[in-house]
């Protein structure tokens, strides 16, 4: 009867036990949804030690992306193989995509600090200054000037709108690669790839300046030999 009442006191203490981790981890979900993560680090640290394969699969996550203070990669691996091993499913997606990330180390780092935004300066966005010369004194070069600095312009407002339609650039990332980039990683994207686009603009907007410059140099000087030229025609025929 001893023996009976041990076993059965021994049950209700595992079921209590069961409970009190099932609603700490509860809370500790409740905590890093409204964004505690300190909150949530000191449940999830707790639980995770205490062997509950979710916590450790949450908790790897955390310092997987940075939401437990730096990104630690190492610790986050550690924890993703103690919660796999007990059968989490996530935790063992988890182990996939880090051995992804480190096969896919170089396209990873090409959109943090290798893309240069060349593709959207070439091809029918590649919009070279048209030559302009000081002045025309002939109807062919007038039209010639007029006709290359209207294809230029068609040419630099399509590499504006474009350049405009791909921001911001991390749009450009390829969905496989985001998803394999951890929280530091993608904010360095985002801010290199946002240098990239305001390179790009500046240098677009710097050029467009001296062309029109150049142009309404070109223009009121032929204008003003036109117009003497007229004069003098005039005055001839008179």
């Amino acid at each position: 009867m001893k023996q009976f009442l041990s076993c059965l006191s021994l049950a209700v203490s595992v079921a209590f036990s069961g409970a009190a981790f099932a609603g700490e981890l509860e809370d500790a979900n409740a905590l890093f949804e409204k964004k505690d993560y300190a909150g949530a680090l000191k449940l999830y640290t707790k639980l995770a030690n205490a062997g509950n394969p979710q916590a450790q699969q949450q908790l790897g996550q955390m310092y997987w992306y940075g939401e437990a203070g730096a990104v630690d990669e190492a610790k986050a691996k550690e924890l993703f193989e103690k919660s796999a091993a007990k059968g989490n499913k996530v935790a063992a997606d988890s182990l996939v995509i880090m051995q992804q990330r480190g096969e896919r180390r170089a396209e990873i780092d090409y959109w943090i600090k290798g893309y240069d935004g060349a593709d959207l300066q070439s091809g029918e966005y590649r919009c070279p200054s048209p030559r302009i010369p000081a002045v025309s004194k002939v109807n062919d070069e007038i039209e010639r000037v007029n006709k290359a600095v209207t294809g230029w312009q068609d040419c630099y407002n399509k590499m504006v709108t474009n350049l405009n339609e791909q921001s911001p650039l991390t749009k450009r990332i390829p969905a496989d690669i985001a998803k394999l980039m951890n929280k530091q990683e993608t904010e360095a994207s985002t801010a290199y790839l946002e240098q990239v686009r305001q390179n790009i603009a500046e240098g677009a907007k710097v050029n467009s300046k001296m062309v029109l410059a150049d142009f309404a140099a070109w223009r009121s000087a032929t204008e003003a030999f036109v117009d003497q030229h007229n004069s003098v025609v005039n005055k001839a025929k008179q």
